[in-house]
This record gives C-alpha cells, structure tokens and sequence, in this order.
C-alpha cells in the first residue's frame, strides 16, 4: 500500500509481475474498509457510475446504504457523476466522494477534478484500477491512473489489490486537514477478481477504529471572539473599495460596512447585500474608478473587465485576504499583498473617506433606476430581464451558469434581496458540468435550487437529466435562456468583428454556434416537465411556482440585438449619471 501527496509513488506504475504474497484481503473485504474510512472521514454521499472493475465498490456502498451510513447516487455519465459529487459536497459544505471503473472512466473526471482544485471543493476520487501484474500487459481497460489528475489533488494515494485501503485514506485526509489547501483527493484502488461477494470468505469487516477527521472543508470564516474586537478598528481616511468575488462569503459584506466601504460583489461572492453594497457596479467604475486609491479583495473575482482593470492598476494599492491557503493562485503572482487576518486588513484598507461611501451609493441608485426603466421599456425578454426576475423570485438556492447569465445577474441583481445561496462553477469557469452540478447542491441539503443557465450550457450537460428508476430526484428548476447559440461572444471584440461582411459568417458559425434543438422533445426524452415562457408575466407566474422535483422553464429571447441592448444601458446608466 503506497500513499503520497500531490505526486503518486513509484509503486503506482507498472508494478511487479506477481501479486504480492502478504496481500490477503478479497476485493469485496478491501472495498467494505474504503467506504467505512470515508464515513469516519465524513463522507455521507457517493456518487457511482456503473463498471465492471468498480463492483466491489458498488456491492460495499449498496451494503453501506442498506444500513444508513450513507447515500448512493448512480449516474451512468462520468462527468456527470463527477460534477454531481462536485455539487454535493458544495452544497453540503463536507467531503462527497465518485467512484468509477478503470479506463477512460477515470479520465472524465477531469473537469469536475480541476474545478475542485481551482475552487477549493473537497471532491474525493476512488478510481478501480486492475491489479499491478496487469499494467503494462495491455489488458483491456488498463492504463496509468495514478497521477491521471497531475498537480490537482491535494493528496493521493494509490491501494494494491489486496491491501487494506483505510489507513492510506485516512492518511489522504490527514494531509489535507494538516494545512494542505483543500481540494479534490484521488484514491486509486486496485482489485483482483473475483468482483462479486462470494459463498464464503467475504464476511464483513468492522470499520476502521479511526476518529472522525472531520469533513475535510474549512468553515466558513465569520466575526466571532477576537476577529470580532477588530471590526472597528480602521487607520486613516481612504478612498478604498471592497470587492467581494466567487466564494467571498458574508465576512465581505460585514468588513465593507465597519470600514464604511463600497462593496462591489459579484452574484456568488454571497455577499451581495446590506447598504454598502453596490448594484451596477461595473458600469460604475469608469466614472468612479480613477478615484480610488485602494482596494481590499475577498474571495476570486473574474467576471468583469473592468474589475480586472481596476486590478492591473499601478497606481492603486491593493490587499487580499486569504485566512487559510487556497488553490486559485500562486504566491507571488498576484498583484495583491497577502493578508491573512482582519486587524491587518483594516490597518491596511482604513474608512472610507467622508462622502466616499454616499456617492457610489447614489451612483448605484441612479444606474439601478436607469437600467430598470430601460428594461420595463423592452417589448421583449432579455437575458438582464430574466436575469433581475429570477433574482427577485429565488427564495431558496441558486445556481448560475457561466458567459452570459451570470454576467446579466451581476448588472441587475438587487442588493435588497439575497436567495438563500448562490452557487457557480468560478473555479475555471466552464460551461461544462452545470446541471450536475446543481443536482448535487439540491440533494446534499434538499434545499429547493433554481438555476439560471444559456442554452449551450443547458445542451452540453443535457445528459445530467437522466435519472434512473428510484434516484432520489431533486427539487431542481433550470431557467434556460435560450438564443440559440453562444450570446456572450456578441458581446465581445467578436461581436464587433462579426458586424463585416468578411467575417459575419465565420464569427456566427465559429462563435456564434447555431442550433436548432427542440428543448420541449429533449426534455420528454428525459421525463422533465417543459414550459415555454415567451413573456415577463409568463415568466412572473411560473417563478412564483415552488420548485418540486424537476422542471425547465424556457425562454427564447433574441441573440442578434444584445450587442444593442448592451450598448443601450451603458449609455442609460452614463446619462443618468449625469
């Protein structure tokens, strides 16, 4: 048995040519002690897609449900069932563990893995792999997947066939509760046929005797005790901003409103809320932006670039928090001081100048009011439009789809009203993974999850709506913004481009990417009820529906005038402003 961190061992290649005579444990008995060392590590949910070398797996969990230790949820997609498990352990705020079978399985984890990493998700990976004496033979469904993952596990471990996989997985989890920035783990575990329990020889294992090691994912941080005494503690009078990107919790919002600083947040930050934060503020920052002197960062912000601007600035000094050790960037690559503690980031940020605060704040209600009269004087449903009502009717959670319908949440969404949770993939952004995502945050809480998704995100993880008979099925509404193709490249140095008749074909095939699916026959295909929304009152009526088991609202809207529209508000918002 050989376990390491962030690289696998030499013993995880070929291996040796014969099995290793202190090996005594069967398959079935090896995967009995896997699923007892993730239940003491504080895993409750495994996602499993089907496979011959993953049996025991599979017979250990179907044991382990029986007996409520943990739930079962079966895909037939690995990407799915990776994203799925991604989804749960971010919705569940613990470890959630996938397992496949060997071969090319492994590799379509890949994206769930990277964004796990890139986000900090505590996705766990038991890939089956064949025994050592296979590897290197060319025998069916064998390849090298210890390491498959590269540098995104925060710990490995590879398990010979045989051997007692606990105390390598405890071993995975006790790395990363030791200070390794929390991220996915992949445990690769070999087995020897036979892959079924048998007659006699496989009578049950008692589980580890380990403590329980947690759940693997860091609280979030919040003002108590002593973090608590320093919130009020400034140096000196500033014109400093506070921005608040993907995962930057309610702690931002708290600090921007003891320092008396604007706080400009992105929808996931979940600390878009309170009176100092800003709405519209990206349309804000070029009238006041050249003012700023300072800038304290929370979380990852990526959506806008004027934000990126901001940040590339050399005349601005800027400061980060990172209390705890994360994935998304090497040190010393940003352009930010690292701090790691709130006294420190008040000494550096200090409150806002008089007046400061109050005008970004009227700023804001002007580009507010500016936009919403622009939008209640649109014949037609826009992306902003659906986007500002799927806002104000989420109660529970929400997750949000990358390009275009997280970007049109961030200019609308009201600071006055906060959904429960809001979920996205930030980590690297992909459209990939979306809806099995948000399964997984609907079913690790059985949290009602509205999702606002463009129709290519929809299409690429289509196959996130199967379920088989007697999956737990989640309370899951997708709101699928549907124009046809790629909407945000219309608003980019594309769009522009695509305007000539020398490139108007080729941006339109190349980036637009047209279809012409019909998403009401996909949706029968899948056994999820469809609704067409073509109007805001339409819309209004079925946002105001509480979400029970699965249902698509669609709704068409128009790709060709976005660049217009977009154009429109920003100049609204400018005229406003005086």
């Amino acid at each position: 048995m050989t376990g390491s961190s962030k690289s696998p061992s030499p013993s995880s290649a070929a291996g040796s040519a014969e099995p290793d005579a202190a090996t005594n444990l069967s398959s079935l008995q090896a995967a009995r002690s896997a699923v007892s060392a993730l239940t003491a590590a504080g895993v409750t949910d495994v996602v499993i897609a089907p496979g011959s070398r993953s049996a025991p797996l599979a017979y250990a969990l179907a044991e382990a449900e029986m007996q409520g230790r943990v739930t079962v949820h079966v895909r037939i997609d690995e990407r799915v069932a990776g994203f799925t498990a991604l989804g749960l352990a971010r919705g569940g705020h613990r470890p959630a563990a996938v397992v496949t079978t060997s071969g090319t399985a492994v590799g379509e984890l890949m994206p769930a893995v990277m964004e796990a990493h890139h986000a900090g998700v505590p996705l766990v990976v038991l890939s089956a792999d064949r025994p050592a004496e296979l590897h290197g033979t060319g025998a069916n469904q064998t390849t090298v997947q210890p390491g498959v993952f590269a540098q995104f596990p925060a710990a490995t471990a590879d398990v010979r066939a045989g051997d007692d996989p606990a105390g390598a997985i405890a071993a995975a989890f006790d790395q990363v509760s030791a200070g390794i920035p929390v991220g996915p783990i992949h445990i690769n575990l070999q087995f020897r046929e036979p892959l079924i329990p048998q007659d006699t020889g496989d009578g049950e294992l008692p589980g580890p005797e380990t403590a329980s090691l947690g759940t693997g994912l860091p609280a979030e941080p919040v003002a108590t005790g002593s973090e608590a005494a320093v919130l009020s503690r400034q140096s000196g009078s500033r014109r400093a901003v506070v921005i608040a990107g993907d995962g930057a919790g309610e702690i931002a919002a708290l600090f921007a409103r003891r320092a008396g600083l604007p706080l400009l947040a992105e929808p996931s930050s979940n600390a878009r809320f309170g009176p100092n934060a800003i709405g519209a503020y990206r349309l804000l920052l070029e009238e006041l932006g050249p003012e700023i002197e300072r800038v304290v960062v929370f979380g990852r912000p990526t959506l806008s670039r004027p934000v990126a601007g901001l940040l590339a600035r050399r005349d601005v000094e800027k400061a980060i928090y990172v209390p705890r050790p994360v994935n998304w960037f090497t040190t010393g690559r940003r352009p930010e001081a690292v701090i790691t503690d709130l006294a420190g980031l008040f000494e550096f940020a200090g409150e806002g100048s008089d007046g400061w605060l109050e005008r970004w704040q009227a700023a804001s209600a002007a580009a507010m009011a500016a936009v919403s009269s622009l939008l209640h004087g649109q014949n037609e449903l826009n992306g902003l439009h659906v986007a500002d009502l799927v806002w104000d009717h989420t109660d529970g959670n929400l997750v949000l789809g990358s390009s275009n319908p997280i970007r049109d949440m961030d200019l609308v969404a009201a600071p006055d009203w906060h959904p429960l949770d809001v979920y996205a993939n930030r980590g690297l952004a992909g459209i990939d993974g979306t809806i099995a995502t948000a399964a997984g945050i609907a079913l690790a809480n059985g949290i009602p999850t509205r999702v606002l998704l463009g129709d290519l995100t929809f299409l690429h993880d289509a196959g996130a709506l199967l379920l088989g008979p007697g999956e737990p099925e989640p309370d899951l509404q997708l709101v699928v913004l549907n124009d046809g193709g790629g909407g945000i490249f219309t608003t980019l140095e594309h769009g522009a481009l695509g305007e000539r008749e020398e490139y108007g074909a080729v941006v339109e095939r190349f980036f637009g990417t047209p279809h012409t699916v019909d998403m009401s026959a996909l949706a029968a295909a899948y056994g999820v009820p469809h609704t067409l929304v073509r109007t805001a009152d339409e819309l209004d009526a079925a946002l105001d529906a509480p979400v029970t088991g699965r249902s698509i609202l669609e709704v068409p809207v128009r790709r060709d005038s976005l660049r217009e529209l977009h154009a429109r508000v920003r100049e609204a918002v400018q005229s406003a402003l005086g």
